[in-house]
């Protein structure tokens, strides 16, 4: 360690662990007080984790065992700061990890040797940290927040794209491609020089064919790349900051392919891990580039590892700023399928109204509130395929579409919530519903109960209902509108729709008489 702080210092210290594609790494950090972190402490070591993932389809005993060493010193590290090893603040792994068939026991075996857990970072997650190094991007580089800038992260496993177009995010996708998995699937061709980037570029050829279609119908100003391996060399890319000519990415590529992975070990002061998923690296950002047309790149001059750690500790108090761009992602992708805007957004609003109100009976969280407004935003998009059945639409619409920030399985909820907003709620017979533990039915359940009461309330789809005074006692929620003179048409409705929030809360819903 570098130092050792004041045993009063030991509290106030936050504790981030990452076991990568490539590495394990640990970060010690101290709050500065403005809601970010100042590091105290970095350490990384290598460790051979894609390797067995994406070459053997499994994690080896003798990796686990290393990743098991490493994290047992970083906690005797620790203990020197006075600090709990034991209680780490945030200790998360790749998400490629998942793709081992054993998985569970790898966890399992840091769990019980090392005394805490780790999570496998998931799409949103992933997702909310390429959004905050990328914020940082935009801010250093003012010019990019008026332009059309596409930021790609080219990870171990996926591909990740992000449109932001005037500083705000405007598309999302993702691509089954990576450096580790492009390096295990490449290898066997025995290919060298510029034969191996002949075959990456084939390899990677359908993903971004489909990336250059995603975004053919925008005028990219600007590209910003992030990932381990650029990152890693981009300070000898070229003497500019940040931005690189194309001419000195496709240059260094070349030179790349010419060397053993001792050679780029030696060369750019890296380790083997990174060493053998540097080539991919490289030629995938390249034909990024190219096949969009573009003379330079972007890459962030920051360290890419410890950069995720401390992003790691903050990402979950910018939540209400995520959760701005998760509703703006919907309204996206809405509007893509023709969906009625003011009919969607008013359901929301209603559904945020009935949310507040009601949260001593249904006590869920605020990102439960998130995906409700998402799912009534969403709900009508079946509409675009056929009016007809169209909640069983949505629900397929939705589970085959992203939504920047949100994980497969916020996804599946959304979807969930928006098929159930009429016709029959949610029963164990549904394929769908059926795979979800007992915690997510029972929310799909609550979540659904409200969107179908809101739903009615905006039946006539246009937005009469400004206003709802909201009252309970031991059998009925009675609901007042105010400025509703004949509420009718809502009362149908209720009548249909009404029959779910009953059955989960055993309340009947009552629309009362106006001034009733």
């Amino acid at each position: 360690m570098s130092a050792t702080l004041p045993a009063d210092a030991s509290g106030s210290l936050a504790t981030a662990i990452h076991v990568g594609a490539g590495s394990v790494s640990l970060l010690v950090a101290e709050p500065t007080g403005n809601g970010t972190y100042r590091a105290v402490d970095f350490l990384e070591q290598p460790a051979p984790l894609a390797r067995d993932v994406f070459r053997h389809g499994h994690i080896s005993a003798e990796t686990t065992e290393r990743i098991v060493t490493i994290l047992k010193d970083y906690q005797n590290a620790l203990a020197e700061y006075g600090a709990d090893g034991h209680a780490i603040t945030r200790a998360v792994a790749t998400n490629i990890l998942v793709e081992a068939t054993n998985y569970d026991i790898f966890l399992n075996r840091i769990r019980i040797a090392c005394g805490f857990s780790i999570n496998p970072i998931d799409d949103g997650e992933m997702t909310r940290l390429i959004y905050l190094k990328t914020r940082r991007r935009l801010k250093d580089t003012p010019a990019m927040r008026r332009s059309c800038t596409l930021v790609v992260h080219v990870g171990p496993g996926n591909t990740r794209a992000l449109l932001f177009q005037d500083g705000a995010i405007s598309r999302y996708t993702s691509y089954r491609l990576g450096t580790h998995r492009t390096r295990e699937a490449t290898e066997g061709s025995h290919a060298e020089g510029a034969a191996m980037l002949r075959v990456i570029r084939e390899h990677t050829s359908g993903n971004l064919a489909q990336m250059k279609f995603d975004y053919s119908d925008v005028e990219l100003e600007g590209l910003v790349v992030i990932g381990y391996e650029i990152q890693q060399i981009a300070r000898q890319l070229s003497k500019s900051a940040g931005a690189h000519t194309l001419k000195s990415l496709k240059k260094m590529t070349m030179e790349a392919a010419q060397m053993s992975d001792l050679d780029l070990v030696t060369r750019y002061q890296i380790d083997y891990q990174t060493a053998e998923a540097l080539l991919p690296a490289l030629e995938t950002n390249l034909a990024i580039a190219e096949i969009f047309g573009l003379k330079e790149v972007h890459i962030p001059a920051s360290d890419y590892e410890q950069g995720i750690l401390q992003d790691l500790l903050v990402s979950s108090s910018l939540a209400g700023t995520l959760d701005q761009e998760v509703l703006r992602s919907a309204r996206i992708l809405a509007l893509r399928y023709q969906s009625d805007p003011r009919h969607g957004e008013h359901v929301a609003k209603i559904c945020q109204h009935l949310f507040s109100e009601l949260q001593d009976l249904h006590r869920m969280s605020k990102h439960d509130a998130m995906l409700l407004q998402v799912a009534a935003i969403l709900h009508e998009v079946g509409t675009f395929v056929s009016p007809r059945a169209h909640h069983k639409h949505s629900e397929y619409i939705i589970l085959n579409s992203e939504i920047f920030g949100l994980d497969r399985r916020d996804i599946n909820m959304v979807a969930m919530i928006s098929r159930y907003h009429r016709h029959s709620g949610p029963r164990i017979d549904h394929p769908n519903y059926h795979d979800l533990d007992t915690v997510d039915r029972i929310r799909v359940a609550k979540l659904s109960s409200l969107l179908r009461v809101a739903d009615a309330l905006e039946r006539t789809h246009e937005q009469r209902v400004a206003d709802i005074l909201v009252r309970r006692d031991e059998r009925r929620l009675r609901l007042g509108l105010p400025g509703v003179t004949d509420a009718a048409v809502e009362r149908l409705a209720m009548a249909s729709k009404g029959d779910l929030f009953e059955q989960v809360f055993g309340l009947e819903v009552v629309i009362d008489d106006a001034g009733g």
